[in-house]
């Protein structure tokens, strides 16, 4: 049984909202980094973060095993709102889960997301490549630590505590261990609609990104590039919801 207080987290409480945006973590972080786009989001619009087993209100759960272990954990979340009109949205390895979560959900017959947000990933029918480990289960405590600088996923105190940064790089192993295990069905398919995002300087990104999404996408696709690396430039991050798109709009801020 999910406990929605500690799997999914409500920054906004809007309960009266038409639609929700929920956002899916990437490797190594949790739900921090979505928090300020609360700021960002139109009245109508509510925000719904999904926190992973072992971190935050979860931490004294075991970290999934395995994809299927955390694929199924995260699509029991998404069911517990998405009781009105969703968007959903995922960020690198989020990005997959959001896939997979959105096709778990489509193959039950439950409501599928009204925009499926994919962002710095490549399409899930490739596999996983070499391209796509990044970080390394290999990459040692440097290493990971310096990947999650740069992510937000460690702030100064953790990083000088010896304790909290050892529990950050298990935390990273953990996530790093799931990601490569992840074994998509061949031939998955979502009916909903897709946006692509991706950052024009990406390493992490393979050229033919936008057709191979659109072969496992629905009939509206949309491909955007923005500045920046795996994690655009600071800027973008902020304001990313203003890069969102619906067939309606559903997420733009009336000017």
């Amino acid at each position: 049984m999910i406990d929605q207080g500690t799997s999914v987290i409500r920054p906004l409480r809007r309960s009266s909202a038409g639609r929700v945006l929920v956002c899916l973590g990437f490797c190594g972080g949790g739900t921090g980094p979505y928090r300020a786009w609360a700021g960002s989001l139109p009245e109508d619009t509510d925000l719904a973060l999904v926190c992973y087993p072992g971190r935050e209100g979860r931490f004294a759960e075991p970290f999934a095993a395995s994809w299927d272990e955390l694929a199924a954990d995260a699509t029991a979340a998404v069911r517990t709102v998405a009781d009105r009109p969703y968007v959903l949205f995922g960020h690198s390895m989020g990005g997959w889960m959001a896939f997979d979560v959105a096709t778990r959900i489509e193959r039950t017959g439950g409501p599928a997301p009204d925009l499926l947000i994919v962002s710095s990933c490549n399409a899930p029918s490739r596999g996983v490549t070499d391209r796509d480990r990044f970080p390394r289960i290999e990459d040692g405590e440097t290493e990971l630590m310096a990947w999650m600088r740069t992510t937000g996923s460690l702030p100064d105190y953790a990083a000088d505590d010896p304790d909290l940064r050892e529990m950050a790089v298990e935390l990273m192993r953990a996530d790093i261990r799931v990601r490569d295990s992840y074994r998509p069905l061949p031939g998955t398919r979502t009916g909903a609609a897709v946006q692509v995002l991706y950052g024009a300087d990406d390493p992490v990104i393979d050229p033919a990104v936008g057709n191979q999404w659109r072969a496992v996408a629905g009939p509206e696709f949309h491909l955007d590039r923005l500045p920046g690396g795996h994690f655009y430039t600071p800027d973008v991050w902020r304001t990313l919801p203003a890069s969102f798109r619906t067939a309606a709009s559903a997420l733009e801020r009336t000017p």
